[in-house]
């Protein structure tokens, strides 16, 4: 069944050289192949991979289109800002961020964008889910 198989996630990027330099140089993830369309792949944790797809300008959505569970929020935006990564602040009614950390229930969360205009997340569970 899909429920045991590893999964791509793939994102639109403008510009692959430049988003892979972001994932690999920024985030710290490790390249593992280049397709032959462009598509740079990055290991992810649990033998999962991330797919910088080469698409038009206009390609992203405005929602969040990954996230990754974190066990020390505050101590991954420090490090992330130490490289020049920038994190979203929000101030809507359903979301507000302090610090750029947003809570809901048991979830602590932040946002930034990569070079491409993706919005990615980072996230830490509390409690009983973590």
């Amino acid at each position: 069944m899909l429920t045991a198989t590893r999964t791509t996630t793939m994102l639109p990027v403008e510009d692959a050289e430049r988003a892979g330099h972001f994932y690999s140089d920024k985030l710290g993830l490790k390249p593992i192949a280049t397709s032959p369309d462009g598509t740079r792949i990055f290991a992810l944790g649990q033998g999962d991979a991330l797919g910088l797809m080469p698409a038009e300008k206009g390609a992203q959505t405005a929602h969040t289109v990954l996230s990754f569970e974190v066990s020390d929020l505050d101590g991954e935006i420090r490090e992330l800002e130490d490289k020049g990564v920038r994190f979203e602040d929000y101030d809507m009614p359903d979301l507000k961020t302090v610090n750029h950390i947003a809570v809901m229930g048991n979830e602590r969360a932040a946002w930034f964008c990569d070079t491409e205009g993706n919005i990615l997340c980072l996230h830490e569970l509390s409690g009983e889910e973590a």
